[in-house]
């Protein structure tokens, strides 16, 4: 039988927490936190939604816990030509390019009912960019200043998708491909930076 995802939310003390619900053949319901800040939790068929949605609130604060640890651990990375990003210009230059690709990319996700993100720029080494579905946060790497702006449009597209599906699934790429036919072009002349 076909493994079904759905995004769900469940409230909790500290506000909504959005979770991806994956159905498949298991006899215990399984919680994983992701480091992107994403929430998979798979389960039977048979157990109801109620109980799954009580099961996350039950642990709402060790994932809670998780997504600061993982915040943290982002946050400790040092790399080394930090710098060059760092300055006033480049910061400006970054701020400006990643607000107009984002505010051109973002017509698309509107009628799926998708908020317009807190976007926030970060020097990373293993990512071009990161989502917080769940914060409504997309995070993007600053060395983008210096990628071909159609590669800065698929890691921007990339990150938005996952506001629907937060997963790399058949549904998540089938999106991306509906929404940007020549993805797989950009994000190859990605690995060549």
């Amino acid at each position: 039988m076909k493994t079904q995802a759905e995004l769900r939310q469940v409230q909790c003390e500290r506000g909504m927490l959005t979770y991806t619900l994956i159905r498949k053949s298991v006899k215990n319901i399984n919680l994983r936190i992701k480091p992107e800040g994403v929430v998979v939790v798979s389960a039977n068929r048979r157990v109801p939604v109620a109980y799954i949605d009580a099961f996350v609130q039950s642990k709402q604060e060790i994932i809670r816990q998780a997504l600061a640890r993982f915040a943290a651990m982002e946050k400790k990375q040092v790399p080394e030509n930090r710098e060059k990003y760092a300055t006033a210009e480049s910061r400006r230059q970054q701020r400006e390019l990643f607000d107009t690709v984002c505010k051109e990319i973002y017509p698309l996700f509107e009628p799926f009912g998708v908020a317009y993100p807190q976007v926030k720029i970060r020097y990373m080494t293993s990512r071009w960019g990161s989502c917080q579905p769940m914060r409504g946060i997309i995070t993007l790497n600053s060395r983008l200043l210096d990628a071909p702006r159609r590669c800065t449009e698929y890691v921007v597209l990339h990150e938005f998708a996952h506001f629907i599906h937060p997963n790399h699934s058949k549904q998540f790429y089938a999106l991306v491909e509906s929404m940007m036919p020549d993805w797989k072009e950009r994000k190859e002349a990605l690995r060549e930076m």
